[in-house]
């Protein structure tokens, strides 16, 4: 079993555990003191972790972020750069994006806005067309190295960033619109990778999309992009970022209220959350 990190409710608030072979233990401090601390400092504190705690680390589950931002990565496999030039009249933008040595990144969230495992992600109500997106985070430390690997769904309206690729943000960023979890597994225990990254969408107990990809099918490395980010920006608590997505369902195919997004990695786990509606539709446009 990998060694894995969680961020669990207390009657106080919230803290960190560790879960591994022996069961669960209490970790000091947080993740923003993990990650300002150099990677071999970082493993050895979770190595000693103690005061095991068995099966009950405390009241439920939260994201396992703290004071981390949520950052992402887009066409960085094929099948994205094909799914932006279905849902828009600009596909050169996103050839020319794909094969560039500058990838896109972009904000996704804030630490307060993010949702973890059973916590409901959001479609926007002035959205026609709408998908999650499976992705694999990169937990990165406060020099850019990567620290360890979560799983990510960055919710997206297609009919917004369809209709013209300067919407991108509002495709993007909303209320419940990331979800990351269920939890941090630090490098040295994910293993090397690739990951194989998998997708379930249930609607009325039956399953209405599904699909695998693997980290090997991306077109830039996670070093590469982790540089890219800290070009020009300092995360002293460190930071999410996600990688894109290789699963983008059809044109035919629209994520509704009501629904349940599995994501799911061997390694990493299963990331569970139901579809709800969050804003006001004001005046719908957009793709049916």
């Amino acid at each position: 079993m990998p060694i894995s990190l969680h961020r669990v409710r207390t009657p106080a608030g919230s803290r960190w555990a560790v879960r591994g072979e022996a069961g669960w233990a209490r970790l000091d401090g947080t993740l923003a003191d993990l990650l300002a601390m150099p990677l071999a400092r970082a493993r050895a504190v979770i190595e000693a972790a103690g005061e095991p705690v068995g099966e009950d680390p405390g009241d439920g589950p939260l994201p396992p972020v703290d004071r981390q931002e949520v950052w992402a990565a887009g066409v960085t496999y094929q099948r994205s750069r094909e799914g932006r030039k279905e849902e828009s009249g600009h596909g050169s933008v996103y050839d020319q994006v794909y094969a560039s040595e500058r990838p896109e990144i972009f904000f996704k969230s804030t630490p307060e806005r993010v949702v973890g495992a059973g916590d409901p992600v959001g479609v926007r109500a002035d959205s026609t067309w709408d998908v999650p997106e499976a992705e694999l985070g990169l937990v990165l430390n406060a020099a850019g190295q990567v620290f360890g690997y979560t799983l990510g769904n960055d919710m997206s309206s297609r009919s917004i960033e369809g209709e013209n690729p300067l919407y991108l943000p509002q495709a993007k960023v909303y209320d419940r619109s990331c979800a990351v979890g269920p939890a941090v597994v630090p490098v040295w225990s994910a293993g090397p990778g690739p990951f194989q990254i998998g997708v379930r969408v249930r609607r009325a107990g039956r399953e209405a999309y599904a699909g695998t990809t693997s980290t090997s099918a991306m077109a830039r490395g996670f070093e590469d992009l982790a540089g890219w980010l800290f070009r020009a920006l300092s995360f002293p608590a460190g930071v999410v970022l996600l990688t894109g997505t290789g699963l983008v369902p059809g044109a035919d195919f629209t994520v509704r209220p009501g629904d349940t997004v599995e994501i799911w990695c061997p390694e990493l786990g299963t990331l569970t959350n139901p579809v709800v509606t969050v804003g006001d539709p004001g005046a719908e446009s957009g793709k049916p």
